[in-house]
């Protein structure tokens, strides 16, 4: 069994934001460096196809060929938990072969950094609604989610 090689999570995390709000041509410049930087094992490549599907899809708007993009409510926090958690006991199985291993780890991070990029998403959208002194007291919170806390 091949060594599971780090996939750089820096330039995963963009991935998924660029494809979450279907900024497509900036992803796939995404997906290229991130071809670049990965070795060339059976675990990376099964989870680079899982990025490069993910992109296809997002891309294609067609929500009939991937059902799971269609039916992905990313507001929907336990939802998102429960989709990781399947998909981290499919990345311990070893039963499964490494390339699929990946696979599942690439939609286990998707699920982390969706669940991650709503919190960000909803505090932006509140402080909308929120006159400016609460809109800065949600900003100045140490609970809310900044770009660091996806680099972990």
């Amino acid at each position: 069994m091949g060594a599971r090689m780090p996939v750089p999570q820096a330039l995963v995390t963009r991935f998924f934001q660029l494809i979450l709000n279907k900024q497509f041509a900036e992803a796939e410049r995404e997906l290229e460096r991130l071809k670049q930087k990965m070795q060339k094992t059976e675990w990376n490549r099964g989870y680079f196809r899982a990025l490069y599907g993910m992109l296809l899809v997002r891309r294609s708007n067609n929500s009939d060929s991937y059902a799971f993009f269609a039916k992905l409510d990313i507001a929907d926090k336990e939802a998102l938990q429960g989709f990781r958690r399947e998909f981290l006991n499919h990345v311990k199985n070893r039963l499964h072969g490494d390339f699929d291993r990946g696979f599942f780890a690439a939609w286990a991070d998707f699920t982390r950094v969706a669940g991650k990029l709503n919190i960000i998403n909803a505090a932006e959208n509140k402080n909308a609604s929120l006159d400016k002194e609460e809109a800065e007291k949600l900003l100045k919170d140490k609970n809310q989610t900044t770009i660091k806390d996806f680099l972990d």
